[in-house]
């Protein structure tokens, strides 16, 4: 029966293939596809499981197509199902089905009618391929499109500035969550020497072997795990984004941030328990960032004005206990936990519309304000220090702005030095130069052990200016590039090994440079010059080419479409044990190309268009 794990994934990606070519006015066709899929998706997967508990419940494990291999490294797709993959797929393939049929009513005559149930088939696909994932490999390609297929969804209104705005936003700390997941399996690399799959993981004899003489490696993954978990399912210090992610339309809210994709980061914490269960530190810091997030979330909901919001702290304050049934392992009491709060905010989310009109007239007619409350128990001062607190969400955006992106706005602003002519005629120059006399091997030892990090830092350099440039488009492109064939660089003064892998690395990021430069200069051609200073709207005006450069940015950010998604975990796999500084500067880099590219894509085809609407600061990207 294992045999048959990929048909949960191809169902989903017919139909989203198939609803890709299908016309843009034809409601019912699109319509009638995307329920149509994941109602065979659910009938499948109702039997399939059905069949699965009659058979004795077993563990499947399957492993399918190996897509690199060397000697020391292989990148395999696995699947793996189990009593958490049962449960998340049924209910997955549950909502998803009547989301869509709601969706069909709800969208009826939205001009992005057909974009909704690409994204939302996408989306699907991509949350299939993380639940069947058999190792950190195949989880990491579904992780990657929900978070991309989520920033979509979030900016569907995409003529207006704050989806978009808060679509960026949350793209931002999910690409934390995605260099989390990247370092850890960096780490899990050096610790196991072999492509380890979670079916693997459940030998305690294996992972107390390993562990008992790699302890601190061992804490890292686990610590680079829970970060992942904890910005994909909004737990502190990253709780602020999923409200803002509710500016997408009602259904896309209720699918992605009331019930599925929000609970992706506690299926992490499931399938990787049997990893962490004995690191006593790791489960009493999940425990109190799960008790901490609770509290304070459930504050916040008590304070908010609007129901999505109030909806989205409650389902965070949820987590936040599932957290805790986990770190306490009692994982199928979060199985059920994590079933009924998805049900329940999925419900919540699509009648919202209708509560709303309902408690406006309560209000006026019925309203009576209760006679106590829980707080009223505090003192007075307590009791005002907390709502203010509440009311202002716990100041969680501006500590994030204050200690984390300022600084490195401010580190970019002080590159004004870094033109288009300087880096073609000065800097390229130089990187050309360093690699050929790396190739006639004149570096000393002392040198060779220093430019990994000198490289690198100088990659963290060119990336950071580009993250910050409000002004030259072209500059900022090609500041990415040359960032990653900066790292590229550093990274071969490593250690020796075939040039094929840099190769594969970097054959994603040449081909979608030029693609992306190529859609520029076009743009330049048909609407002047077009500077980062603001949002230009311009997808509606150019949807061809709109389509064509966001194809190319994902690319660029190592997207699975193209080499680089592979060659990026495979250069990592060339970073030492104990280069832990290298790490954190190419993975720095990682975000920040990421969020530099979406944000260039984002100024130039969303928001408010140039052409119709007046000019307005943007404070954050």
């Amino acid at each position: 029966m294992q045999n048959y794990l990929p048909i949960f994934i191809l169902i989903p990606l017919a139909g989203f293939l198939i609803s890709l070519v299908l016309p843009k006015n034809d409601e019912g066709k699109i319509s009638y596809t995307a329920f149509g899929t994941l109602g065979v998706q659910l009938l499948i997967a109702t039997l399939f499981v059905a069949n699965w508990i009659f058979l004795g419940a077993p563990e499947w494990q399957m492993t399918s197509w190996i897509l690199f291999k060397n000697s020391e490294y292989v990148f395999q797709l696995d699947f793996l199902f189990d009593y958490i993959t049962s449960v998340y797929l049924l209910v997955g393939a549950i909502l998803t089905f009547l989301v869509t049929l709601y969706s069909r009513y709800y969208l009826h005559r939205e001009p992005g009618y057909k974009r909704f149930f690409n994204t939302t088939l996408f989306f699907y696909l991509g949350y299939s391929i993380t639940i069947l994932a058999g190792n950190m490999e195949t989880l990491f390609i579904g992780w990657e499109m929900l978070g991309i297929s989520s920033f979509l969804l979030i900016s569907f209104y995409r003529e207006r500035y704050l989806p978009v705005k808060n679509a960026v936003k949350v793209f931002s700390i999910y690409r934390i969550g995605d260099v989390g997941i990247i370092l850890a399996m960096w780490a899990s690399h050096h610790l196991w020497h072999q492509n380890i799959t979670f079916s693997q993981l459940n030998n305690a004899e294996l992972v107390h072997e390993h562990l008992q003489t790699h302890s601190f490696i061992g804490v890292f993954i686990s610590l680079m795990l829970l970060v992942s978990a904890s910005a994909k399912s909004a737990q502190l210090p990253f709780s602020s984004w999923l409200p803002r992610a509710m500016e997408g339309p009602t259904p896309s809210s209720a699918i992605f941030y009331g019930s599925l994709s929000v609970h992706i980061g506690v299926f992490l914490m499931l399938r990787t328990f049997p990893f962490w269960e004995h690191q006593i530190s790791i489960r009493i810091l999940i425990a109190a960032m799960g008790l901490i997030t609770a509290v304070i979330a459930t504050g916040i909901a008590r304070v908010q004005s609007s129901v999505k919001s109030q909806i989205a702290y409650s389902s965070i304050a949820q987590i936040g206990l599932i957290f805790i049934e986990i770190s306490l392992g009692f994982e199928k009491l979060a199985l059920f936990h994590f079933a009924g709060n998805a049900f329940l905010r999925t419900y919540q989310l699509l009648v919202s519309p209708s509560v709303v009109s309902y408690l406006i007239r309560e209000q006026f007619y019925h309203f009576e304000p209760k006679d106590k409350t829980v707080e009223d128990s505090f003192p007075d001062k307590i009791q005002n220090t907390l709502y203010l607190l509440c009311l202002k969400e716990w100041n969680l955006d501006s500590i994030m702005y204050q200690y984390l992106w300022n600084p490195m706005k401010w580190a970019g602003n002080k590159l004004n030095f870094l033109t288009v002519k300087r880096l073609i005629g000065i800097f390229v120059p130089i990187l050309l130069g360093i690699f050929i006399v790396k190739e006639g091997n004149y570096f000393n030892n002392d040198w060779t052990l220093y430019m990994p990090v000198i490289l690198g830092s100088i990659g963290l350099i060119f990336v950071l200016k580009s993250f910050t440039q409000r002004r030259s488009l072209r500059l900022s492109w090609i500041l990415v590039i040359i960032n990653h064939i900066t790292i590229a660089l550093a990274i071969s003064f490593n250690e020796s090994y075939d040039s094929k892998e840099t190769w594969i690395y970097l054959s994603g990021i040449l081909i979608a440079g030029l693609v992306g430069y190529a859609c520029i200069m076009r743009l330049f051609r048909l609407e002047g010059k077009i500077l980062l200073n603001r949002f230009h709207g311009l997808s509606a005006d150019h949807p061809k080419i709109a389509l064509v450069f966001l194809l190319a940015c994902l690319g660029l950010t190592g997207f699975p479409i193209t080499p680089t998604f592979i060659g990026e975990d495979v250069i990592f796999s060339h970073i030492h044990e104990d280069q832990f500084a290298l790490a954190a500067v190419v993975s720095l880099s990682f975000i920040l190309d990421g969020l530099s590219i979406m944000r260039i894509y984002a100024r130039i085809f969303m928001g408010p268009n140039s052409k119709t609407h007046t000019e307005f600061s943007n404070r954050y990207f």
